[in-house]
C-alpha cells in the first residue's frame, strides 16, 4: 500500500510525533514517502552538516534511528494501536561522505508486520528489526543501519506540532 496522501491519519500522527521531537526539528525532519512497509525521512544539508561540508554522523545516524521508529509507529498506528516505541540497540556503518540532503529510507529488516501486530495484541509489545539507509544521489550507500526496536502498549499523545 503506497500513502502519501496527507490525510492518512496514522501518518499525521507520526507527523505530529516527530514534531515534538526537539532535535527532529533543529535537523528539519519531513516524512516524503510512507508506503510499501517502508517509511523515508529527507533532512536539508544545511543544518546537519560538518567541519568538512558533509552531512554529520550523528545526523545520519538521528535519521536513520527516527526513520525506523516512525516506520513501527506507523504500522501500530494504522492498525489502531496506539504505543510507545523505543530503539534498544543499533549498528551504524558510514561507507561514504554526503555532500547532499540526507534521506533515510526504513524497512523492516526480518519477519512480517502481521506477526509484529499479532505479538503486540497478544502481550501489549513486541520486538521488530528494522534496517535503514541513506544513498548518495549518484547511486550506493552513504550509511546504512539495522536497529531492534521495542513497541509497548499506550502511547502518548503527541505534543507539538509543525
Amino acid at each position: 500500500m503506497t500513502t502519501n496522501e496527507p490525510h492518512d491519519p496514522a501518518l499525521a500522527a507520526v507527523r505530529a510525533q516527530l514534531c515534538a521531537i526537539p532535535l527532529a526539528r533543529q535537523m528539519q525532519i519531513e516524512i516524503v514517502h510512507a508506503g510499501d512497509g517502508r517509511l523515508r525521512l529527507r533532512a536539508p544539508l544545511a543544518p546537519n552538516i560538518n567541519d568538512k561540508g558533509s552531512a554529520f554522523g550523528g545526523s545520519l545516524a538521528s535519521l536513520m534511528t527516527l526513520a525506523g521508529w516512525g516506520l513501527a509507529t506507523w504500522q501500530l498506528a494504522r492498525a489502531g494501536h496506539p504505543a510507545d516505541v523505543y530503539v534498544a540497540d543499533s549498528h551504524v556503518r558510514y561507507l561514504a561522505p554526503l555532500y547532499d540532503a540526507l534521506e533515510a529510507e526504513a524497512w523492516l529488516e526480518e519477519g512480517q508486520w502481521e506477526d509484529f501486530l499479532a505479538t503486540f495484541r497478544q502481550r501489549g509489545r513486541a520486538r521488530c528489526r528494522i534496517a535503514a539507509r541513506i544513498t548518495l544521489p549518484g547511486g550506493g550507500d552513504a550509511t546504512v543501519f539495522s536497529g531492534r526496536y521495542v513497541a509497548m502498549a499506550g502511547g502518548r499523545a503527541a505534543g507539538a506540532s509543525c
